[in-house]
């Protein structure tokens, strides 16, 4: 028997001109909520915590490289310095911080790398 091969009467969207239709989705679904896009009567769900220098609030002048457990609550497992973005520590905390992260690594108190 021989194949039979259907065509379709209707013409692609593209060679009647017509456009395709697009997929509906509910308003604002492809754009982010910012503060002016925000739904009115919304809340958001809670405030985060303002981050205290831990430096600052136990008014420490300098941070020391010998304070070993100070420095490793800084540092991750793998040893990198946790940024100051994550710890809350002031930019002036911070830049001492690293400076006595390195010079314990250095004197072998802190590792460079995980083991």
């Amino acid at each position: 028997m021989a194949e039979e091969t259907t065509t379709s009467t209707t013409a692609a969207p593209e060679a009647s001109g017509e456009s395709r239709p697009r997929p509906t989705t509910p308003t604002g679904a492809g754009r982010p909520q910012g503060a002016s896009g925000a739904r009115p009567g919304a809340r958001r769900p809670f405030a985060p915590r303002r981050k205290v220098c831990r430096f600052c609030a136990d008014h420490i002048p300098f941070v020391d490289f010998k304070q070993v457990p100070v420095l490793r609550t800084f540092t991750t497992e793998r040893g990198k310095i946790l940024s100051s973005r994550i710890t809350g520590t002031c930019a002036k905390h911070q830049r001492q911080l690293g400076q006595a992260i390195k010079r314990a690594r250095f004197l072998a108190l802190l590792p460079f790398t995980a083991s």
